[in-house]
């Protein structure tokens, strides 16, 4: 574009008299105005660096035992350095330099400064003892034992004031490896309701053959490296379970995330984009400053922030066996998408962030934009929605070098993906289940084409103005990214704001720079690797089947006054619903938090027990009396809670039994168990997302105000994936995936299960929701 060429610093023409320089100070004071920007952010860093280096201890902290030691040494006339100096004296010439007074000051400063690091280091390592301990999790909902309220004032005591985003990482537990022993009988106990006598006796063998056998041996080199490492999962699990993968990310591993459900603040497409990535950007700026509160568990215990470090300027990188995450420190571009062309737009001019309405601008420059995309350009992205290694190989090939290299390092080193997507989609009262439906395999796939998977998140603005995330798995877990999203959706409509006919508050810039257009060489034998890429992509979002339910009837409010977890009342009824559905019992993976630990990611819940499948048996069953019924709920809500705890508190089975398997295959030791184990599909994968800054969302007075949460793929052929998030009082989103292909699945068939199932359980405490409200 014509307003790029103002970024030219300098331009020079060669005539007979000599060279005739033209310098174009604009352009210098852009450049002088980066630099300054660098630089403040380095500094920034740094002390942000030495502040969490030294937390729950601080410099003023410092400042104050130096002081008061040089004082109280000097007036009670004691030698701070306790002879030391004498004792140099005899050596070396030190009395000739320095003078006594100067020997005290110095003394004082050394031997205060000693007592400053120790205190530091025993109140870190008293702190880490007291997070070992999670009897805290066993405490009756609404009520707290005295011990727990001891230990709680103890933390508080040992956890310093005002602390930053990475204040408590070195502070945090390592994740502990459980015992063998105790892994092989938790597992035993979790498959006995899937297998049958003869099944499960083998199963039975192969188990205590491990524990007996192999078992003790791979465990030794595990404990090994949980000494070394800060966590014994999360390198491998990231490697292999991500990484390593070389089918599509696309749908099998990117999730995504909704926008509010029933409110929309502009049609205006380039405005909603403008606040939402000034918002972004923002956030960005924070988090650069760890000024982000960490997230603690009853405002109180510190949960791991590791996950937050790649949210920005991140991508994935192909390559032939194994990909790689590519983070850059700092990125002052985003790169936006709109009907098959890339551009390249600078968030930052006159040395700061721009204004939503200046991102405005250049969002409707882009969407006046007429020109058609480059031969190949328009599926380019194509590339990264299907398999790996075709998109490793035509990268080497075909983007090292000359503007298609610029141009990818553009879009890879970008601070995140825009969307300025060509359709409409929005949830509509009139035709609620095809709505969200198509929203959301919208937001889960595209076109396979729009939208950059590897990206660690797009940001997607529709037509009318609805937006949604999609996010890559990889670098971090949906809470972290659903972090990043209330904080968007609480500051664009609210703190924001838009005019009244529906633009970003403030003025266009006279003298901004347009954006990039970004430039592409694309040969046909590169658009023929493209193509056969889209039609991977294509025909496996074909087969996502889509069901969103906003399940109104009843939410968490009415869930507590049965005195009932949410989060267990809603996994025993996805187990009603499923065994309704297909008459059988699966698998279930239901993913829950490590971050109690340092550099924690996640465990499994394997919510289907031997409890629930008594208690669905008893739903089941016309003859069953209804106190018998309600007993088992509450028995399998009990066991679900202890599962749930133990995930927590790194005593779970299928994180300890993976990072086994690896062991073994380091060393070339075969295990028919461990084989066994991780071969067998998740048929039910479930994930509760949470509202995490309640405090920024006052649903009471503004209910209307919700986001619809976020999903995922199905992760086996033949399974369901459900997300959920539990909203408000009276609000439970549920976002069900399945694949077409399969005769044994239906989105919408399981989705009216879930609905029926939840109103089944509900009715067995006799409540009335006008009677208790």
């Amino acid at each position: 574009m014509a307003e790029a060429h103002q970024a030219v610093a300098f331009q020079f023409t060669v005539t007979p008299d000599g060279i005739d320089l033209h310098l174009c100070h604009e352009a210098l004071r852009q450049i002088y105005l980066s630099a300054l920007h660098s630089w403040k952010k380095r500094f920034i860093r740094f002390k942000n660096g030495v502040m969490t280096g030294v937390y729950p201890g601080s410099p003023s902290g410092l400042l104050v035992v130096v002081g008061g030691y040089l004082t109280y040494t000097k007036y009670a006339k004691i030698d701070p350095t306790l002879g030391l100096f004498t004792k140099l004296a005899t050596n070396l010439p030190v009395s000739k330099y320095i003078t006594e007074d100067t020997q005290h000051i110095v003394g004082g400063m050394l031997i205060g400064t000693g007592v400053w690091v120790t205190v530091i280091f025993i109140m870190r390592n008293i702190l880490k003892s007291l997070l070992s301990w999670h009897g805290w999790m066993y405490n009756r909902h609404g009520s707290m034992s005295i011990s727990t309220k001891i230990w709680l004032v103890l933390v508080k005591l040992f956890s310093g004031p005002k602390p930053m985003l990475y204040s408590f990482q070195s502070s945090l537990p390592r994740l502990p490896v459980p015992p063998v022993t105790d892994t092989v009988q938790r597992y035993l106990e979790s498959v006995r309701p899937l297998m049958d006598d003869e099944k499960y006796k083998r199963m039975e063998g192969l188990a205590k053959d491990f524990e007996k056998n192999l078992g003790p041996k791979l465990q030794w080199y595990l404990k090994l490296k949980a000494f070394w490492a800060s966590n014994y999962v999360s390198d491998w699990w990231e490697e292999y379970v991500y990484l390593r993968g070389r089918g599509p990310i696309m749908v099998n591993s990117n999730y995504y995330a909704m926008d509010f459900l029933y409110v929309f603040p502009t049609n205006v497409q380039a405005a909603r984009a403008g606040n939402a990535i000034h918002a972004i950007m923002l956030y960005r700026r924070k988090l650069d400053r760890a000024q982000i509160k960490p997230l603690m568990v009853l405002n109180t215990i510190p949960m791991c922030s590791s996950q937050y470090e790649r949210t920005f300027n991140t991508t994935r990188v192909p390559g032939v066996e194994e990909d790689i995450i590519q983070h850059v420190n700092e990125s002052k571009h985003i790169v936006v998408f709109h009907k098959g062309r890339f551009f390249k737009v600078w968030m930052f001019y006159d040395g700061r962030l721009l204004l939503p309405r200046e991102i405005e601008q250049q969002m409707e420059r882009i969407l006046a934009d007429t020109s058609k995309p480059q031969a190949g350009e328009e599926k380019l992205a194509a590339l990264t929605a299907g398999d790996r290694v075709p998109w490793a190989k035509a990268r080497t090939e075909f983007f090292s070098r000359g503007k298609n290299k610029q141009s990818l390092d553009a879009v890879e080193k970008a601070a995140f993906f825009v969307t300025l997507d060509d359709t409409e989609q929005r949830y509509e009262p009139d035709n609620p289940v095809r709505s969200l439906d198509s929203y959301a395999k919208s937001l889960l796939h595209g076109k396979c084409y729009d939208r950059w998977f590897d990206k660690s998140f797009n940001l997607i603005v529709f037509k009318n103005g609805t937006m949604g995330l999609n996010a890559e798995h990889t670098w971090a877990d949906a809470p972290i990214v659903g972090h990043l999203w209330e904080h968007v959706l609480s500051m664009d409509p609210k703190k924001l704001g838009y005019t009244d006919d529906g633009h970003c508050k403030g003025k266009p810039h006279p003298n901004l720079p347009g954006p990039q257009r970004l430039q592409w060489d694309i040969s046909e034998e590169c658009q023929s690797v493209i193509s056969s890429s889209l039609a991977v992509a294509t025909a496996l979002a074909d087969d996502v089947d889509m069901h969103i339910i906003p399940f109104n009837n009843f939410g968490k409010g009415l869930i507590k006054k049965c005195k009932t977890s949410p989060d267990g009342f809603i996994q025993i009824a996805l187990q009603l619903a499923h065994f309704r559905d297909k008459s059988k019992f699966c698998l279930t993976y239901e993913a829950s938090m490590t971050r109690l630990f340092r550099e924690g990611r996640t465990e499994t819940v394997r919510s289907c027990t031997m409890q629930t499948c008594e208690f669905v048996h008893a739903m089941m069953d016309e003859k069953q009396t209804r106190e018998e019924r309600l007993r088992l709920l509450k028995v399998a809500a009990e066991k679900h809670q202890d599962l749930y705890r133990m995930a927590m508190t790194g005593k779970g089975i299928d994180r300890h039994i993976f990072c086994l398997y690896v062991v073994s295959k380091y060393l070339g030791d075969d295990s028919a168990f461990l084989k066994e184990v991780l071969s067998e599909p998740w048929r039910l994968s479930t994930s509760q997302t949470p509202l995490q800054q309640v405090d920024l969302f006052d649903l009471k007075k503004h209910p209307e105000y919700i986001t619809s949460g976020g999903g995922f793929g199905p992760v086996a052929d033949d399974g369901y994936g459900v997300s959920y998030i539990i909203l408000g009082e009276d609000l439970i989103n549920f976002h069900i995936s399945s694949k077409r292909s399969s005769p044994e699945t239906d989105s919408h068939r399981f989705g009216s299960h879930i609905k029926q199932a939840m109103l089944d359980i509900l009715d067995l405490f006799q409540l009335d929701k006008k009677a208790v409200s």
